[in-house]
């Protein structure tokens, strides 16, 4: 089966899957559960990746209280070449203790470690640390195995309860001698609690220490600054979110230029046995797998659907 035709494939079952509602009676205290997801992604390079995994938890209770494992099956084409395939496993757990949520997803690839994991307190000044370590889905990072380790942390600053800053610092290392610095600060403004409208500006900026090491986009710098509006809906249990922003964007070696973003989210209530969710990400902001950052857009789409019994 070609890749684009098992693209069409997942985002028609993936469609289909958002539609199934919760039902109307409450499922009591935990209890295992299993579900799929299902990730497509494309870009204005032909790097294609689709991921499809089944869940098992076998202690699911709520979001946070998880223990189970994950089975995942990718496909990777970068730059239209030949698709290879590659199997994952992960073990999942999460859970609260004395004000702080964990979560943690841990596995392989058959080669190396792989997964990420976070834990945050439920302060005023809510706190995030965070790891993910994944391999660099490029024709390189695939052939020679190389990965990436990002880490780092996030802390919430309200001014009051319509404003809020949010900054992050973090540290991404790749195999070789390339070292990434990131930082980023956002701005929230709600303007319409009852709409759940928001405006936002979301900066960022990286420095590589060794920029262009592989085939990845790397450049030494890379800054960018994003106004963006966000409406939040809940309608019958359902959470509606709709992002949309335009900025600019600057790296080493080119001139300013317009950065766009949409994104767009609709989950389903957590009461009953079902749960659905699906969203969809638009940008032009060049990721890893970027070769020609002129005219460069990516889009992806995630698609869930899980019974909890």
């Amino acid at each position: 089966m070609g890749l684009n035709r098992l693209k069409c494939m997942l985002l028609v079952s993936g469609a289909m899957a958002v539609g199934v509602p919760g039902q109307a009676q409450d499922v009591n205290g935990p209890g295992p559960a299993i579900g799929t997801e299902i990730f497509v992604s494309d870009d204005s390079d032909e790097n294609t990746i689709v991921r499809t995994a089944v869940d098992l938890d076998l202690r699911n209770d709520g979001d946070a209280k998880r223990l189970g494992i994950r089975i995942e099956n990718a496909w990777y084409q970068p730059l239209g070449q030949p698709t290879e395939q590659r199997q994952r496993v992960f073990l999942q757990v999460g859970d609260r203790s004395d004000g702080w949520t964990w979560s943690a997803r841990v596995g392989t690839d058959g080669d190396d470690v792989i997964g990420s994991a976070s834990v945050y307190d439920d302060s005023r000044f809510r706190k995030e640390f965070f790891i993910e370590r994944d391999i660099i889905e490029t024709p390189l990072g695939l052939e020679r195995e190389l990965y990436t380790t990002f880490g780092g942390a996030a802390v919430d600053l309200p001014v009051n309860d319509r404003n809020i800053f949010t900054v992050l610092a973090g540290l991404q290392e790749f195999s070789g001698e390339n070292e990434r610095v990131h930082l980023r600060a956002n701005f929230v403004h709600v303007v319409k609690p009852e709409l759940g409208l928001s405006v936002q500006l979301r900066g960022r900026y990286f420095h590589s220490t060794a920029p262009g090491e592989f085939d990845y986009f790397s450049p030494r710098d890379f800054g960018q600054v994003l106004p963006v509006v966000q409406l939040r809906r809940f309608i019958g249990g359902w959470q509606f979110l709709a992002v949309g922003g335009i900025g600019a964007q600057r790296f080493t070696g080119s001139d300013w230029q317009q950065a766009n973003y949409a994104e767009l989210k609709v989950e389903g209530p957590a009461r009953g046995p079902w749960r659905a969710a699906a969203e969809v990400i638009y940008t032009d902001t060049p990721g890893n797998n970027a070769v020609q950052t002129d005219n460069y857009n990516y889009v992806q789409g995630r698609f869930s659907l899980s019974r909890r019994f």
